[in-house]
């Protein structure tokens, strides 16, 4: 089956409160995609955003931010009144200001949380529950605002740092409200969560999840499992993640998270990562493993180096992991992000595990004809994407590349002028051999640099594109199931 699909994060949806949320404008948008005829609606990862606002880098692998939590939902369902006050954040409404959203979204969750939690108790039970993880979750994310807000690495209470049983017990009655309030923040996400699963699913939309690799330093799961992970004895990553120079950056990329530990892994039957797989499978219908290549092999940094010219290749738990994930949990709709260093040992895993990969139109500028994100050249097993989170935007791709490039451009994809140039790859993307062909909707709309979601090495001034309000109208839904049926993705 030939599918088609949008990438559009949830923050980047319009609608009052300054961000994207899982209310009125998260159903609209279901509605332009069924209208389109897409079958996939991809998103980032959910999780609390870490350092930069980053959704790559978050608190937790199982939790959902509650940024995202639609109060008006709550109003509507009568399960919360809320107080004179609270007017939309003023300012660019293409834009997330993070720390304005936080300050508003934050005090109205407070608000509805006095309201919501007796009404909510015999839900928020069973949600505890089902969702083991979720008691240390809350009681971390209350001892970081206990604590300032500072890594839990620098918690001054050594006790709490080291996750001594006596000195929780005692700060899970210091901090019991706060500890609810976070414990319902997530019940309510999960709540509103699987509700717009539930409306995608009947509109014959798969929710595509994205699961990065590894998990940020600063998060429970370092903070519960320090044993998962290469931490020395005072908890400090000894060797950290990234990626070697290449030709986009002479240092490398050093993302800083801490590595894991494959052999202990192995031992326990990687139950960590299994659980984590349950959880996703529940979650999306589809699930894209970031920065899949560190499976078959990951790039390891000495913990302090100023950057990723020191690090070395080490061997990953490859076939073994996958054979433990499909015979516990079978049928995981999976797509490997099997971007960068490509090699035979990679090759060989995805080849064994039988997902799709990934290629990325845009890379394909300029190449010869041996390029593998050339048009041509794709198999049908892919999911080919005009350009990811990570790139800048279609527009922002033709107008910065050389003359070469533009030429090679306009061979591939077929436009004369630049500003034809997005529609121009969405089309050539949807009518590949790929499987599976996702655009993202800043593409959809022909957007330029400005819009572009992420520059990876940078921070700041990342992840805060809002798709402007009226943007996705009738008559694009039409243009793209016109679209969809040329091409059989129907």
């Amino acid at each position: 089956m030939r599918q088609s699909g949008i990438l559009m994060h949830i923050s980047s949806l319009p609608g009052p409160g300054g961000i994207g949320s899982l209310g009125r404008e998260a159903y609209a948008f279901a509605d332009f995609l069924h209208a389109a005829g897409m079958s996939i609606w991809q998103v980032l990862p959910m999780g609390p955003t870490g350092y930069g606002e980053s959704p790559y880098q978050s608190t937790s692998v199982y939790a959902g931010n509650p940024l995202l939590i639609s109060a008006e939902q709550l109003e509507e369902e009568g399960l919360f009144a809320r107080e004179a006050g609270h007017d939309d954040i003023p300012g660019n409404p293409e834009q997330v200001d993070y720390e304005a959203v936080r300050a508003r979204k934050m005090a109205l969750l407070r608000q509805a949380f006095a309201q919501c939690e007796m009404k909510m108790q015999r839900e928020m039970a069973d949600f505890i529950k089902n969702n083991l993880w979720v008691q240390d979750f809350a009681l971390f994310t209350a001892l970081k605002q206990h604590f300032g807000g500072k890594m839990w690495t620098q918690w001054p209470d050594q006790d709490a740092k080291m996750h001594k049983k006596e000195a929780l017990a005692k700060y899970r009655r210091d901090l019991e409200e706060d500890i609810r309030f976070h414990l319902w923040c997530q019940c309510v996400f999960a709540r509103q969560w699987m509700a717009l699963k539930k409306y995608c699913n009947g509109l014959g939309i798969s929710l595509f999840g994205d699961m990065p690799i590894y998990v940020a330093e600063d998060s429970c799961d370092t903070w519960r499992d320090p044993q998962v992970f290469q931490l020395d004895k005072n908890r400090v990553p000894k060797r950290v993640a990234g990626v070697p120079p290449d030709y986009f950056s002479a240092d490398g990329q050093l993302w800083g998270n801490p590595l894991y530990r494959w052999t202990y892994l192995w031992f326990r039957g990687y139950d960590w990562w299994v659980n984590r797989m349950a959880h996703m499978g529940r979650m999306y219908d589809i699930i894209r493993i970031d920065h899949f290549i560190g499976f078959a092999n990951y790039y390891s940094i000495p913990h302090g180096a100023p950057n990723a010219r020191g690090g070395k290749w080490v061997i990953g738990p490859g076939k073994k992991l996958f054979r433990t994930l499909q015979r516990k949990l079978p049928g995981l709709n999976v797509v490997a992000e099997d971007l960068g260093a490509v090699n035979d040992r990679v090759r060989d895993l995805i080849a064994f595990t039988g997902y799709p990969g990934m290629k990325v139109l845009s890379f394909s500028f300029g190449a010869d004809d041996s390029n593998i994100h050339l048009p041509a050249n794709i198999p049908e097993n892919t999911a080919y994407y005009t350009g990811t989170h990570d790139n800048v935007t279609a527009l922002a791709r033709v107008e910065t590349c050389s003359e070469e490039e533009l030429t090679a451009a306009k061979r591939i994809v077929g436009f004369d002028k630049k500003e034809d140039a997005p529609w121009a790859m969405v089309r050539t993307a949807f009518a590949s051999r790929a499987r599976i062909a996702v655009a993202p909707m800043q593409d959809i709309l022909g957007l330029g640099d400005w819009a572009t979601m992420n520059r990876p090495g940078t921070v700041g001034g990342n992840w805060l594109w809002r798709m402007k309000p009226g943007a996705a109208t009738p008559a694009l839904a039409e243009q793209l199931k016109q679209l969809n049926q040329e091409t059989n993705r129907g």
